[in-house]
């Protein structure tokens, strides 16, 4: 049984916009950190956005203005919103969730931003 499930991602024009969730088991959903990494071909995995138990964001530099990321806890999901989307949004998006000592992962979705 999957603990992350991922949902969203696709294909978009360059300005367009699009919506990943990730829902996360309830035995996790307590957790200290639930975000959002990517890793395009050829490049490390990075932090996109981060939500915190406290309701604490951090955004990369690149996606600031951007991407929201926000949560509903009655479903147990993250969300993040992915707006004015350019060619080098482009990447496998990982959902993550950080609890006490343990670092969760999701399948990954692709992004992919191009005319």
């Amino acid at each position: 049984q999957r603990q992350l499930v991922e949902s969203g991602g696709g294909l978009v024009q360059p300005g367009g916009s699009l919506s990943l969730s990730c829902a996360a088991s309830r035995s996790i959903f307590s957790f200290n950190a639930m975000g959002w990494y990517r890793q395009a071909p050829g490049k490390e995995r990075e932090l996109v956005a981060e939500i915190t138990s406290g309701g604490g964001t951090n955004y990369a530099d690149s996606v600031k203005g951007r991407f929201t990321i926000s949560r509903d806890n009655a479903k147990n999901t993250v969300y993040l919103q992915m707006n004015s989307l350019k060619p080098e949004d482009t990447a496998v998006y990982y959902c993550n969730l950080k609890k006490d000592i343990f670092n969760y992962w999701g399948q990954g979705t692709q992004v992919t931003v191009s005319s």
